[in-house]
């Protein structure tokens, strides 16, 4: 019977040890645009800003980073007939959410035939 106590001691002190070293993940992404319809986007990143830097890597275009995650969505709208010209982008707590307010903001600032160029969400821990 000391046997199977032993057992579970050491169960409980080795899971104690595992959770004591666990921490917990902390989600970051970001979005960034350049010039004509170039993006880049990142997530699932433990610091902010290794995202925003993974993002401007994968943009070409005079890019900058318009927007961060953290548990959440972001999506960028362009006209699809003019990509150097309206676009819009947008976060929110949803994919549907950031991409309905991206193509709002696209017609917003003139486009006519906004389509959803890019998207990403951020969500893990």
């Amino acid at each position: 019977m000391s046997g199977v106590v032993s057992a579970i001691a050491r169960a409980v002190a080795i899971g104690g040890i595992v959770l004591a070293g666990a921490q917990p993940g902390r989600a970051a992404g970001a979005l960034a645009i350049g010039s004509c319809a170039a993006y880049g986007y990142a997530y699932d990143y433990r610091e902010p800003q290794k995202a925003r830097v993974a993002a401007l890597g994968k943009c070409a275009g005079n890019c900058k980073v318009v927007a961060d995650m953290e548990r959440s969505c972001a999506a960028y709208a362009i006209d699809g007939r003019k990509p150097c010209g309206p676009h819009g982008y947008a976060t929110a707590a949803t994919l549907a959410g950031a991409q309905n307010a991206a193509l709002s903001y696209c017609y917003k600032f003139g486009g006519h035939d906004c389509v959803v160029r890019a998207f990403a969400c951020d969500g893990a821990d």
